[in-house]
């Protein structure tokens, strides 16, 4: 019989997502007890309280001087930022065009809301570390995309929503929206840029408070908005090859996104490590900002199956991005005439906590 040993083990569990595994364990307590009445009352308005605090932090940890750095490498920055806020959204409207018999028009209206979404920060970030990419513009490029996400990402949503009808009839997309949008999102984002200056220092002492806060929310949303679909009986509005369907056309996105990501960068004429850069901000989708902003453009009875491309697309872009990461040949490894990337090695190994989970 062959022998395991405790340090094969060991290294199993260090490659086991264990965010993706509470994510799943979430949705799977909410099917088995969801909230319902009073109980989910309380836990909507917890969720968005959580939201609020979400994006205070998301303001008080990012430095307004790496945005500003952000705009200087415009030939990185722009191509990741017309692949995330027009080329993404282009190819939702696409499969808006799938007869409803194929796609429900709650599903494609999610599909639509999971292209406008901002780029990730800190999964982005760690595997253009593992690929050995250029870390500082992997930085700038997605705290970049996250604050225009905040607000591109609720006006497309809005904007393509109700031109399209690619969501249900009764979504209430209304002006007061942009009103919630505004009091739950931006204010709490410009209020912790305010702070930042007093409180930036004490949260990167308490990086596993900030961590805990960050996840906890995020559980929280993903435990609300599944409750909500449990209670309303949407899941059984979903046939099985529905969700097959469905996975496939979140797995094409992805490859097209990775293969247009690298095209242009080469197309361009980006160094290596820029180019390994692009390809990571530029195909991955923020689920840390995707859900929250779900709980304000949709109703309760219908965040659940929304928010559902977005869950499969975020595990999707984990496990490729990861694989593709570690297949990357080191700098070392490259054709002679590539010239070095702008940001050296070390500047990677200054990231060594950061988990390729979550954003």
């Amino acid at each position: 019989m062959p022998h395991h040993s405790p340090g094969a083990a060991r290294r199993v569990l260090r490659r086991v997502d264990w965010y993706i595994v509470a994510l799943f364990g979430v949705i799977g307590l909410a099917a088995l007890a969801p909230a319902n009445g009073a109980a989910a009352d309380g836990v909507s308005f917890t969720a968005r309280l959580a939201v609020g605090l979400l994006f205070f932090l998301y303001g008080a940890r990012l430095s307004p001087q790496a945005a500003l750095d952000g705009v200087r490498h415009w030939r990185l920055h722009l191509p990741v930022l017309a692949l995330t806020f027009v080329a993404f959204p282009v190819a939702g409207l696409a499969v808006g065009l799938l007869p409803p018999g194929l796609l429900s028009p709650e599903l494609a209206a999610g599909v639509l809301f999971l292209t406008v979404l901002p780029s990730t920060v800190q999964s982005a970030i760690a595997f253009t570390s593992m690929a050995r990419g250029n870390v500082a513009a992997a930085i700038c490029a997605a705290s970049f995309s996250t604050v225009l996400g905040v607000v591109l990402t609720p006006l497309l949503a809005v904007t393509l929503l109700r031109r399209t009808g690619a969501g249900p009839g009764d979504v209430p997309i209304t002006p007061s929206q942009l009103t919630d949008i505004a009091v739950q999102l931006l204010l709490p984002f410009l209020a912790g840029q305010a702070l930042r200056r007093w409180i930036a220092d004490w949260l990167g002492r308490h990086r596993a408070l900030t961590t805990l806060c960050d996840r906890g929310s995020i559980l929280l949303v993903v435990y609300s908005a599944f409750s909500h679909g449990m209670t309303a009986g949407i899941w059984h509005r979903i046939p099985p090859f529905r969700l097959l369907l469905l996975a496939g056309v979140c797995a094409l996105l992805l490859a097209l996104a990775l293969s247009a990501a690298h095209g242009t960068a080469r197309l361009i004429g980006l160094s290596r490590a820029d180019r390994i850069t692009a390809v990571f901000c530029g195909s991955n989708k923020s689920l840390a900002s995707g859900l929250p902003m779900a709980t304000v453009l949709f109703p309760p009875d219908r965040i659940g199956i929304t928010v559902l491309p977005l869950m499969l697309y975020h595990t999707l872009q984990l496990v490729l991005c990861a694989y593709l990461a570690r297949r990357r040949p080191a700098p070392s490894t490259a054709p002679p005439t590539e010239p070095p990337s702008p940001t050296p090695a070390p500047t990677g190994q200054h990231e060594p906590g950061i988990p390729g989970t979550t954003r």
